[in-house]
């Protein structure tokens, strides 16, 4: 079956039908509580001028620009700026128009489904050179080789071969060119999947499914990514300037085919290594946006420019089953039931985040029946000192000690130093014998320790780059590349497999996804789940349209500055 579909008639039915219908409710849902989106349509009538610098500040270093590397939430925000994809979320969290102009479906007998994208013809790269088809089968095969692969290049599991490709013991690892991909001439791409996926429209405006210019890269060798000069974009934006570990200057890239649809001139970022910096640069007027931490909550709650909402983000801490200790169930379990997750959200963050029993958030997706992910099984080993104790006991009864030493990997700006203190001070008063120390990193060297393990306890998060739980249970699995702790369980590699690939029945598949969480939470307990994230902030009542999608990434293309 044949359907031609341009975007507009997408926004208005394909992104229900395929969505919404599968998985009422979601992630992409800006009516889920986002202040942001809610303040960006209003006061934006009248008063506007052209141009303008929007002044951000965050915590630390740029990790990275390249669309292969970890896809933190600050590269990822820059990423979605100065790139695009054949999609990109828009101001209201739907699904617009990116590189593609327009696109074909045909579903075939065999039950794999053919997508054609025409590319426009005025995309172009900010070094002038057009953005072809090519750019996209270059960079989706780049992400897959084995020689620059991408920790995100799970995401291309619906393409045909792409799993295979991945999977060092099947006889095509490495084999990019049968990728199901295509590019029949400059303008047109034609992909194949194996079955209908109802996501994989919204995957397609994913860094990692973004273009890639194969001259430009080749001609900047290791160079690439590392500077301004060594990286072109097609996005809104460029990198203009980059003052490592001090900022960086995102400025309006004339060459973007919606050029005349961005109002900005400029974006620049400030590295503010704590929230009162942060603040006060806000009051000097130094910057529009400033991030509140649970001390300053309370002081500017009434203030015009306070706005907060609840995202997708959940926090946990990650057990390195490596470690003699941490490999005890017992321990584990002990760990996660001993600190109290609710007080810790309420006093600690203060800012509208919730305790989190679970790794699937809160209000974020639904089956047909409309039945949320998380009225199945709810919640996970809920607080409860006493049995927490009683299990920290048998275990250390079972290892043979009665003290261990325990290291908690941690972030460095001011409101998650004060979690991880919370958490320490938590259990060492609850479990007797234990000792925790803290290691506070700046983000890109903590990525770095995760990702040798060279840690005990790391207190991490996930946020989804789709509207589906597979997202976060894809990170669990036991040969996935962001399986930082060694864990392994068969059950839970096959349900999530299976929902990876299978949607012959959505009901059963939403039922195998719920158990794996239950097995990796309750059963295993190979993670401890903290709080599902919010964010208070100060924004400037000057800017409009400032977009914060649910998963605490930015969109800057439709911000306007009052005069």
């Amino acid at each position: 079956m044949n359907r031609k579909r341009w975007l507009m008639l997408l926004m208005l039915i394909s992104l229900v039908s395929l969505l919404a219908a599968c998985y009422g409710g979601g992630g992409s849902d800006s009516s889920g509580g986002s202040a942001e989106s809610d303040e960006s349509s209003e006061g934006s009538e009248t008063g506007e001028s052209e141009g303008g610098t929007l002044h951000m500040a965050t915590p630390g270093e740029l990790p990275t620009v390249q669309t292969n590397g970890n896809l933190d939430g600050l590269s990822q925000t820059v990423m979605l700026n100065i790139y695009e994809g054949l999609f990109r979320l828009d101001e209201n969290n739907e699904l617009s128009a990116g590189m593609a102009e327009d696109y074909e479906m045909t579903e075939n007998e065999d039950g794999s489904v053919t997508y054609t994208f025409n590319i426009r013809e005025d995309a172009e790269w900010s070094n002038g050179t057009p953005v072809t088809a090519h750019d996209f089968v270059y960079g989706w095969k780049r992400a897959l080789d084995p020689e620059t692969f991408s920790p995100h290049a799970y995401l291309m599991a619906p393409i045909t071969n792409a799993n295979e490709i991945q999977d060092p013991e099947h006889e095509l690892y490495g084999q990019v060119d049968e990728l199901g991909v295509e590019a029949t001439d400059d303008k047109t791409l034609v992909v194949e999947l194996n079955n209908n996926v109802p996501y994989f429209l919204e995957l397609l405006a994913n860094p990692v499914m973004f273009p890639q210019n194969e001259e430009f890269i080749a001609s900047q060798g290791d160079d690439y990514g590392l500077e301004p000069e060594n990286v072109i974009s097609n996005g809104p934006f460029f990198l203009d300037t980059w003052t490592h570990d001090q900022g960086w200057v995102l400025s309006k890239n004339e060459d973007y085919w919606d050029s005349e649809n961005v109002s900005l001139d400029a974006v620049d970022y400030r590295v503010a290594k704590d929230a009162s910096t942060e603040v006060n640069l806000y009051e000097t007027g130094d910057i529009d946006v400033a991030n509140l931490t649970s001390e300053f909550v309370d002081m500017y709650a009434e203030d015009e420019a306070y706005t907060t909402n609840i995202n997708t983000e959940v926090y946990f801490v990650r057990f390195n089953l490596q470690n003699e200790f941490l490999a005890n169930d017992n321990i584990r379990k002990a760990l996660d039931m001993s600190y109290d997750k609710a007080e810790a959200a309420e006093s600690i963050l203060k800012n509208g985040s919730i305790p989190a029993y679970f790794l699937v958030p809160e209000d974020f997706v639904s089956n047909e029946q409309g039945e949320g992910f998380r009225e199945k099984h709810g919640n996970f080993n809920m607080t409860d000192i006493e049995e927490a104790q009683k299990l920290w006991e048998q275990g250390l009864e079972e290892l043979g000690t009665d003290s261990i030493t325990l290291e908690l990997l941690s972030y460095d700006d001011d409101q998650r130093k004060a979690m991880a203190e919370y958490m320490k001070n938590q259990w060492e008063n609850n479990l007797p014998g234990l000792t925790v120390a803290i290691n506070q990193q700046p983000n890109k060297q903590k990525l770095d320790l995760e990702g040798k393990q060279d840690y005990d306890m790391s207190f991490s998060g996930w946020r989804n780059d789709i509207s589906d739980p597979v997202e976060f249970l894809n990170v669990h699995l036991s040969d996935g590349p962001y399986n930082w702790q060694d864990f392994a369980n068969e059950e839970y590699d096959e349900l999530v497999k299976k929902a990876q690939t299978d949607f012959s029945d959505l009901d059963q598949r939403f039922a195998d996804m719920q158990e794996a969480e239950r097995i990796l939470i309750e059963q295993e307990t190979a993670i401890s789940p903290i709080y599902q994230s919010a964010n208070a902030r100060l924004i400037n009542p000057s800017v409009n349209n400032f977009v914060a999608h649910p998963d605490n990434t930015f969109s800057f293309k439709w911000v306007t500055m009052e005069e």
